[in-house]
């Protein structure tokens, strides 16, 4: 007896709670600013239809009429309005999706008083009344927004000192950045360019279009406007046109931020345009990564980056993090490298739980007292000396040592410690290689297969990719050096060319390549197009604001080591497809059987000098060729 009366008791209370959340929901909405426009414009439109209807000489019976009717009218409309949520749109951003979802909140609406007016069966009613009366309910409450957004852009609108600038894009890019811009004080649009002639003279939220991306240096002058944004997609043909027509550089390039920069600015960042970068020229489409799959590899497990402070490992490290990692350990023989890792991740991840070591992949007890520690269940092996010049004279040994060695130790303690995936991090060099860090990569690359043998429970996976912007070491920031100290730019051949990618497609490829890979593989990434290292520096040059007369590009000759063109697979190598687009498998042979016994006991000599490294390695790399002999 209590049971069933207490269920009753239970049930009313549910029913009073829904109640309760429906008045609060409806007085939310008749509280609402738009009610009190939205109501007598359609009372004005319910009267205003009888005088369209009888031709502006309304008789006295229908007069009397109109006003009967008004208030079921008006109910109807509300209702109408209240189930399409118009009066939650706000009407500052007022959009087409929201004139779309006001007409069907006034097409509920008319259809209710339809219903309402012809079930009552109102006497000598005019019928015509509905529909006029539906068209000019609609016309005066979008009219009402437009007006009203156009009174707060223009309270809004950029002030007397804002600085102008030209607009360079498609004209479905150029209205994405003028809306991007009204929240950017500091810049006004006085014009569009786009790559078509033909819409010159059309007009896109009111700036118009002053000519083609081939005249924007003479449309520039016409207005007296020294900055350019170009709107669109990184590494577009369009971005290249307007780098090489912008009058050799008098014109200073902006573009907006990315969302992956919105996302890592935080509320301290903003959508303000910013100086366009190399990378936005050469960039590519963004890579398509499972994120199912790496969240379920990664989320809530230990993952161990080595080379952590370097400009890939770092970059491993905020992909990493972004999987919602149970734990990060952040390996690096650089004690200031691991120091600066640590301030960023804590600025950008506050809740992650890191842990940073200094210490060497070439001290085995060292790693396994680390991985033992943590037991990562995946590793991202990105420690290497990798600057050719460098490790060709005196520092050839310490080559092997730290990317044959060491990855030969990392390999070994993430097999102990049971790691579920190794990733070894090598290059486009190690394919045929003319210099001692391009063959010790290769080496490295067997190392990490004959390990794959001695750990079956570990998938080792090794990822080849070709030069990184902005890596440390690499060719971008020794020109950006070069043209700051007034230049020269130097470049060691006219015809050098490489296969360029950003720092996060690399990584990230790097990620979806751990996930996909069987153990012993190696991945190729797709590098698009070779950039001629000229055409690089021409660029760079441009973008600094200055031109080739004022720093001059000066060729050098190839350095030891160097090849004129890098490639990705060797003589004797195909690749297979796999499922995704950006990443092929190198068929490649098994390595030397005693290729880890060998290269442990020959390194053991501190006393090797470069000519011994080379002709060794020649003995353990038939394709190996010093000097590109």
């Amino acid at each position: 007896m209590y049971s069933r009366s207490n269920n009753g008791v239970m049930a009313a209370n549910h029913f009073f709670q829904n109640i309760s959340r429906a008045l609060r929901a409806l007085a939310r909405s008749v509280h609402s600013a738009s009610w009190l426009l939205d109501v007598p414009l359609a009372a004005l439109a319910w009267l205003a239809a009888y005088w369209l209807r009888f031709n502006f000489d309304v008789p006295a019976d229908a007069r009397a009429q109109a006003f009967v009717t008004l208030p079921a009218a008006l109910g109807c409309m509300a209702a109408g309005l209240l189930a399409a949520r118009v009066p939650r749109l706000p009407w500052r951003f007022v959009s087409l999706a929201d004139v779309r979802r006001l007409a069907a909140g006034v097409a509920l609406g008319a259809l209710l008083q339809t219903a309402l007016i012809m079930g009552l069966r109102v006497d000598d009613f005019p019928r015509s009344v509905l529909l006029i009366a539906f068209v000019l309910t609609l016309l005066v409450l979008v009219l009402a927004r437009g007006a009203w957004r156009s009174v707060a852009e223009g309270l809004h609108a950029a002030p007397l000192t804002a600085r102008p600038l030209l607009i360079a894009g498609e004209l479905a890019d150029a209205d994405q950045a003028l809306h991007a811009l009204r929240g950017a004080a500091d810049w006004h649009a006085v014009g569009i360019v786009t790559p078509d002639e033909s819409d010159t003279g059309a007009s896109v939220q009111g700036v118009r279009v002053l000519g083609s991306v081939a005249r924007v240096a003479e449309v520039a002058a016409a207005h007296d406007v020294a900055t350019l944004l170009l709107a669109g997609a990184p590494g577009s043909a369009l971005r290249r046109e307007v780098l090489s027509g912008s009058a050799g550089g008098a014109l200073t390039l902006l573009t907006l931020p990315s969302a992956d920069e919105l996302l890592s600015a935080g509320n301290g960042g903003g959508s303000a345009p910013r100086r366009v970068r190399l990378e936005d020229l050469l960039g590519r489409a963004p890579v398509q990564l499972d994120e199912a799959g790496l969240a379920a590899m990664l989320g809530g497990q230990v993952a161990l980056v080595t080379g952590a402070g370097g400009s890939i490992g770092s970059e491993l490290c905020r992909q990493v993090a972004r999987q919602g990692v149970a734990e990060l350990v952040c390996v690096d023989a650089s004690e200031f490298a691991i120091y600066r890792l640590e301030q960023r991740l804590r600025r950008e991840f506050p809740q992650l739980r890191a842990h940073y070591y200094t210490a060497n992949v070439r001290e085995m007890e060292r790693l396994r007292a680390i991985f033992a520690a943590h037991r990562p269940a995946a590793v991202l092996h990105a420690a290497a000396y990798k600057h050719v010049p460098l490790m060709e004279g005196v520092n050839a040994l310490e080559a092997i040592r730290t990317n044959a060695l060491g990855t030969l130790n990392a390999a070994r303690a993430a097999g102990e410690a049971g790691a579920a995936r190794f990733v070894m991090i090598s290059t486009d060099k190690a394919v045929n290689p003319t210099s001692v860090m391009g063959a010790s990569k290769r080496l490295a690359e067997q190392i990490v297969q004959a390990v794959a043998a001695e750990h079956l429970a570990t998938s080792f996976v090794s990822v080849r990719f070709g030069n990184v912007l902005g890596s440390s070491g690499s060719v971008v920031p020794l020109f950006e050096r070069q043209i700051a100290a007034g230049g020269p730019v130097t470049v060691t051949h006219p015809e050098m060319v490489r296969y360029f990618m950003t720092i996060p497609e690399a990584t990230q490829l790097v990620l979806q390549a751990s996930l996909m890979g069987r153990s012993g593989q190696i991945f190729v990434l797709d590098m698009g197009e070779p950039v001629r290292i000229q055409d690089l520096a021409r660029m760079l040059i441009r973008l600094s604001g200055k031109n080739e007369a004022d720093i001059p590009i000066v060729f050098t000759g190839l350095r030891p080591g160097e090849k004129l063109y890098e490639e990705l697979l060797a003589n004797d190598e195909t690749t297979d497809a796999t499922p995704h687009p950006k990443l092929r498998v190198a068929k490649t042979g098994a390595p030397p059987p005693d290729v880890i016994s060998a290269a442990c006991e020959w390194t053991e000599s501190a006393a090797v000098s470069a000519d011994e490294v080379r002709a060794w390695l020649k003995t353990r790399l038939p394709e190996y060729s010093p000097n590109g002999l």
